[in-house]
C-alpha cells in the first residue's frame, strides 16, 4: 500500500504499512505511531471524513465509500483497541504505584512522627518522675530534720530541767550547811566565854 498521510491534532503524520498488519488474503493495514494520546479518536475520525467525503449516488442517499480504505481503517481499529487497552492499564498500574508509594511514605511519616512522640512522653515521664523523687527526698530530709531538732529540743530541755533541780538542791545544801556552820560558830564561842569565868571566878574570891 502507498504511503498515505493520517491528519491529527498536531498535522500530518506520515503513515507507513507494518509487517504485523499483513496476513494471509488480507491488505497490509497502515500502522499509528506509537504515542499518539487519542490514536482511537484519529481513527474514528477518519473513518467518518471517509464515508462525509465519498462521492454521493445520484437521486440518493447512498455514497460510494472506498471499501478497501474503510475496512483498513476498521481493522487498524481494532488492532488499536488492545493497545490503548494496554496503554490505560499502565496508566492504572502507574498511578496505583504512584499511590502505594505515598501511602507507604505517609505511613512511614507517621510511624516516625508516632515513634518521636512516644520518645518525647518517655522522656516527660522520666523527668517527671525524677522531680517527685527529689520531691519526695526533700520532703522526708526536712521531715528527719524536724524530728532531730524537736528530740535535741526536747532533750536539752530535759538536761535543763534536771540540772535546775540538782543547782537547786546543791544551793539548799549550801545553805544548810551555811547555817549549820554558822550555829557552830555560836557555840564556841559561847562555851570561851564560859570557860573564861570558870577560871576567872576562884582568883577573884
Amino acid at each position: 500500500m502507498a504511503k498515505r498521510e493520517q491528519q491529527t491534532d498536531t498535522g500530518p503524520i506520515p503513515v507507513t504499512p507494518t509487517k504485523t498488519a499483513v496476513r494471509k488474503n488480507e491488505p497490509a493495514v497502515p500502522a499509528i505511531p506509537i504515542g499518539q494520546m487519542s490514536v482511537l479518536e484519529d481513527l474514528v475520525r477518519q473513518i467518518e471524513d471517509a464515508i462525509k467525503s465519498a462521492r454521493t449516488m445520484p437521486l440518493s442517499s447512498s455514497a460510494l465509500v472506498d471499501r478497501k480504505e474503510v475496512l483498513d481503517l476498521i481493522e487498524l481499529l481494532k488492532r488499536s483497541i488492545p493497545e490503548e487497552i494496554a496503554r490505560a492499564r499502565a496508566v492504572i498500574r502507574d498511578r496505583d504505584e504512584v499511590v502505594e508509594r505515598a501511602r507507604t511514605q505517609a505511613e512511614r511519616v507517621l510511624e516516625r512522627a508516632q515513634t518521636e512522640r512516644e520518645q518525647q512522653l518517655s522522656k516527660t515521664e522520666i523527668v517527671q518522675a525524677a522531680s517527685r523523687e527529689a520531691d519526695r527526698m526533700i520532703a522526708e530530709a526536712e521531715a528527719v530534720s524536724r524530728r532531730i531538732k524537736a528530740e535535741a529540743e526536747s532533750y536539752v530541755e530535759g538536761k535543763l530541767a534536771t540540772f535546775e533541780v540538782v543547782l537547786q538542791k546543791t544551793l539548799a545544801a549550801v545553805e544548810r550547811g551555811r547555817a549549820r556552820l554558822g550555829g557552830r560558830l555560836e557555840q564556841d564561842e559561847l562555851s570561851t566565854d564560859e570557860l573564861d569565868l570558870a577560871t576567872r571566878a576562884p582568883a577573884d574570891r
